[in-house]
């Protein structure tokens, strides 16, 4: 029985991202408690940020299951904008934290301003903070390689939203450090390390965010992938030149529109064989994950209106 790649990604995805739920969980409840108990506006922050990524792994756990769904009646482009949907979800909910982190902070710090004395953090927030660094840099480390290894977008998304609490917790370090040993004139570096942390996060919120917003709004594949399928059509025997290239990309999916000019005398049967041959090569290149219409053409070498000189293959 052969095995369904789809499948398998399914089941990577999955394990990747339990590993992270536990480990963002333990790490939330560490971080809020000794944030809360030892005075530390900058670890509260990294808590709540750790529950961001607490809610995001229950997103990609429920949505990587649609998004790997085969292609039906109703969906015959795939599931995969699932995938695109929930790492925009977690491009905007990082979003959402970084402003209220950021909110934070920066009341913590005009009380500070006013002359409102703010509390010493306690040691063990330093502790913490610590570990949460290493923790969260080889959770990110593990699970961008995995997201890599499958092309997963969420799977990268949450990678990096790891990579982005791995440097507010650095910020975090700093900030409580820097409030705990250099006395009360230093408190407000614990507040303003809280509003570095959330404009860290409201960074990575954007590059998470910004590649979905791009596959929603159908931007074409990136310039080094359209510059090998043109390189791949145009190596094809039987294809004399192609124009009306056209990619995007659909969650873990990619499509590819593209009219081929072939000889005009062969037969419909010589024709389509052909553009099996472009779909079979593109396939084998690229992978099985594609979407490919190849549109058939005569060419007439004295009507060069229509195509596009960059993709006629040379003799």
């Amino acid at each position: 029985m052969q095995n369904n790649p789809a499948k398998n990604e399914v089941s990577i995805i999955r394990h990747v991202t339990w590993v992270g739920f536990w480990v963002n969980a333990l790490l939330m409840i560490l971080k809020l408690g000794f944030g809360y108990y030892g005075k530390s506006d900058a670890l509260v922050a990294d808590g709540f940020h750790s529950l961001s990524d607490f809610g995001t792994d229950f997103i990609v756990l429920i949505m990587v299951g649609i998004a790997y769904k085969r292609a039906d009646s109703t969906h015959p482009y795939g599931h995969g904008k699932f995938e695109t949907f929930a790492s925009l979800l977690i491009g905007v909910i990082l979003m959402g934290v970084a402003v209220g982190i950021g909110w934070n902070g920066v009341g913590s710090t005009l009380k500070y301003l006013n002359g409102i004395a703010l509390p010493k953090p306690d040691v063990w927030t330093i502790a913490v903070a610590f570990v949460s660094i290493i923790a969260k840099e080889l959770l990110f480390q593990y699970t961008y390689s995995k997201g890599k290894a499958i092309d997963s977008s969420s799977l990268k998304a949450n990678a990096w939203h790891h990579r982005s609490d791995a440097v507010s917790s650095i910020a975090t370090l700093a900030g409580v450090s820097g409030s705990y040993f250099l006395g009360v004139k230093f408190r407000v570096l614990d507040p303003i390390a809280s509003i570095v942390i959330g404009i860290f996060i409201a960074i990575a919120a954007w590059k998470i965010a910004r590649p979905a917003i791009d596959e929603l709004l159908e931007r074409s594949l990136p310039a080094p992938q359209v510059k090998e399928i043109r390189k791949i059509i145009a190596s094809v025997p039987g294809v004399l030149a192609f124009h009306k290239l056209k990619t995007r990309r659909s969650g873990h999916s990619r499509i590819i529109d593209v009219d081929i000019k072939v000889e005009p005398d062969i037969t419909v049967t010589q024709g389509h064989d052909i553009a099996t041959n472009v779909e079979r090569t593109l396939k084998e290149q690229l992978g099985d994950d594609l979407f490919i219409y190849v549109h058939i053409e005569p060419f007439f070498p004295n009507n060069q209106s229509q195509i596009d000189r960059n993709t006629t293959p040379s003799n």
